[in-house]
């Protein structure tokens, strides 16, 4: 088994960070890597949303302690880059993954590695989806290739200075994902560098986040039977794929009542409506006597007349939080959508904002009071692992209480490592509710 394919494994579970990479793997190499088990002294749990075997909610530290320590890093830790290069990430999905935009067969991301003189390594992703990143993968390639012949060119400096750095080279939403998959390279090379995981790094309020699990769009059939799935799973949120077709999305959603009666909904079109045609869906749910839960990125990116009459609508009436997804690809956008209260809820992606910009959109919004949630694209377990440990870090701050991801996917490689078996993430050979996190963003 290519691994590739190995190490990039999606999971069915309500995350995709569910297979090993070593750092030392060789992407290039053609022969399959065994499961690498790094020490297990920190651990990050995913748990189904609303799961009843939750434990009891962790102290949580006030706002202003949040990445505090990784504040003082900037300052204090020396980077001195010895290595860095991106290289493909091509797997095939399972089954197709279709939204209102797009229909995915395969992934074709960026893959980041940095190696610090120390020997610290770390890895980052560029994920690499039409509509929404502005790079392809020849050009993501291109400009990591550029971005790390410089890192390694430069001079020792503090990781608040390479990471502004990594901001000029790759600068804007053009370079967005690239600058992502650089700046979590980095940053997971430091955290290894001292050895405490990501979560601790990003505010270290809790070691478990809650998330859903993602339904894409397909018939009413085969939505009722992945929902059935996930019921018997232990999921009782499902986020629903919309707005391709009106009326089929009300059949989809009914096909999913009749197996799956008491679950929760989020709703995720993708931009794929008009503004009226959402506030239709509202009417439609209602009458049917169901209120999702949230209603995510109802109209275009750029209709933001209509993301504001659907987010009063939605609220006034129903009051049903709207989250901007594609609409926040920017602090601009950020700042556009609290001041003209557009939108209750911004989904955090680093592929939109890199991880920096994430931070300063994560601040702002803390600061106007806005919902939060984080969420991922598709992605292998490198980006969606390192989304995971800002979730668990900053969880106080997630105001929407979950960890969104659309994970219903299979790569057809593993049935090694983690998967979700019943209500919890578990290895797949080991009865423990648990993935394990060590230092960085290594699971096992």
């Amino acid at each position: 088994m290519d691994p590739l394919r190995s190490a990039a494994l999606y999971s069915s579970a309500p995350t995709s960070v569910s297979s090993v990479i070593p750092h030392d793997l060789d992407f290039r190499s053609r022969k399959a890597s065994p499961c690498w088990h790094p020490p297990r002294r920190e651990l990050l749990l995913f748990r189904c949303a609303d799961s009843s075997t939750r434990p009891p909610p962790p102290k949580r530290q006030p706002a202003a302690m949040m990445l505090s320590l990784f504040d003082s890093l900037k300052d204090s830790l020396t980077i001195d880059v010895a290595l860095a290069e991106g290289r493909p990430l091509d797997v095939p999905l399972a089954r197709p993954f279709t939204i209102a935009s797009s229909r995915l067969d395969r992934v074709a991301n960026v893959a980041v590695r940095v190696q610090l003189r120390n020997g610290s390594v770390g890895w980052g992703e560029a994920p690499v989806l039409p509509l929404v990143t502005a790079e392809d993968q020849p050009a993501a390639l291109a400009a990591a290739a550029a971005a790390c012949s410089a890192l390694v060119q430069s001079l020792p400096m503090t990781l608040g200075d390479v990471l502004r750095e990594v901001g000029r080279l790759l600068p804007g939403h053009d370079f967005a994902s690239v600058r992502a998959g650089v700046e979590m390279a980095l940053i997971d090379a430091a955290a290894n560098s001292i050895r405490i995981p990501l979560w601790r790094l990003f505010g270290g309020v809790s070691n478990s986040i809650t998330t859903d699990i993602t339904i894409p769009i397909v018939s009413p059939s085969e939505a009722a039977e992945l929902a059935a799935k996930y019921c018997r799973q232990g999921f009782s949120t499902l986020k629903l794929k919309v707005g391709k077709d009106l009326n089929s999305d009300i059949e989809v959603l009914t096909a999913i009542r009749s197996v799956h009666p008491d679950c929760l909904f989020v709703l995720d079109a993708n931009e794929g409506y008009k503004a009226h045609q959402a506030i239709e869906v509202l009417d439609k749910l209602h009458a049917m006597g169901v209120t999702p839960i949230l209603f995510e990125q109802p109209v275009h990116r750029d209709d933001w007349e209509g993301l504001h009459l659907v987010s009063h609508v939605a609220k006034d009436k129903y009051g049903v939080s709207v989250a901007a997804d594609e609409s926040c690809r920017s602090v601009d956008d950020a700042n556009k959508i609290i001041h003209g209260n557009l939108a209750h809820v911004i989904n955090i992606k680093l592929a939109k904002l890199g991880v920096i910009g994430a931070f300063e959109v994560i601040n702002i919004a803390r600061e106007a009071g806005i919902g939060l949630m984080i969420g991922g694209m598709v992605e292998t377990r490198l980006a969606m692992g390192f989304a995971g440990h800002l979730a668990a870090g900053l969880v106080s701050l997630i105001l929407t209480h979950h960890f969104f991801l659309p994970k219903i996917l299979l790569f057809k490689v593993m049935k090694l490592l983690v998967r979700c078996t019943s209500s919890t993430i578990q290895e797949a050979k080991v009865a423990s509710s648990v993935g394990t996190m060590s230092h960085g963003t290594d699971l096992c």
